[in-house]
């Protein structure tokens, strides 16, 4: 296994870029990525994230007695702030990079990171925009979504509505089953083409706007779907005054102190590239 200099210097390599990947994410609000995280690299944190999520789930419900978000993922944050080896993943200037590239700006910030793992016989997430979520006055944002272990279309890959992003917000899309008809009818009427990318190996990722709609299968194998998301958003973006609660606990909890019209800095809001 790689030492954590090691591990710190792949981590900060420049990930290139050519100008058609850009021209696609700008166009499809979405793109596949293959080994984001070198391969020798992405197995030294499958098995720190698994036990911080099994030590933070204890107390999950079954299955049957969760309400739609609670069946869709297993949900656990910044957990950057707990342990300096995920703290090393998530601040990666390499994935960073990779952001601020697709945003086309020339610095990016970090919003949050979450494990999103979908348990065997997890539910699909339905339909929505993440920007419902965040207090950010920008329509330039971008999640890496990152599975730390190879995974099959049928454990729950995301799928997209290619060019959803350019119409916009489109209003609250909170990820209820009773949004799935309405936001699939437009993107009917728009045209949108639904695309997933697929099967992904381990350290391959995704990368998608904050205003595309999307959303995921179930997972129907027998072995949990592993994925870290980590959030940016461009330097200098201001902070929205916040028009639901989702917006207004979001701001208390990952921009703390933020004031509605200035920047969005806080000390969990650090620029991650350049480094």
């Amino acid at each position: 296994m790689e030492t954590s200099t090691q591990t710190s210097d792949a981590l900060s390599h420049e990930y290139p870029l050519t100008q058609q990947q850009i021209d696609e994410y700008q166009a499809n609000g979405h793109i596949l990525l293959r080994e984001v995280c070198p391969p020798a690299v992405i197995g030294e944190f499958a098995e720190p994230f698994r036990e911080a999520v099994a030590a933070r789930s204890t107390d999950l419900k079954p299955m049957e007695e969760r309400d739609e978000y609670g069946k869709a993922f297993v949900q656990i944050m910044n957990l950057w702030r707990e342990d300096k080896r995920f703290k090393r993943f998530v601040f990666s200037k390499r994935f960073a990079q990779v952001a601020a590239q697709l945003m086309g700006c020339s610095a990016a910030r970090l919003y949050h990171d979450q494990a999103l793992y979908k348990e065997p016989g997890g539910a699909h997430t339905p339909w929505h925009q993440d920007q419902t979520y965040w207090p950010l006055n920008t329509e330039t944002t971008v999640t890496m979504w990152m599975p730390l272990v190879d995974i099959s279309e049928s454990m729950g890959t995301m799928y997209f509505g290619s060019g959803s992003h350019k119409d916009g917000y489109l209003g609250e899309s909170h990820i209820q089953d009773k949004a799935d008809e309405k936001w699939e009818a437009l993107l009917a009427e728009k045209g949108c083409a639904i695309v997933n990318h697929g099967g992904m190996k381990a350290g391959d990722a995704t990368f998608h706007a904050g205003l595309v709609l999307h959303g995921a299968p179930g997972n129907d194998s027998d072995r949990p779907r592993e994925v870290i998301t980590v959030i940016y958003f461009p330097d200098g973006t201001l902070i929205m005054e916040p028009d639901n609660d989702y917006r207004e606990d979001d701001l208390k909890t990952w921009i703390p102190g933020g004031v509605p019209g200035e920047a969005a800095a806080s000390e969990l809001n650090p620029v991650l590239f350049p480094a």
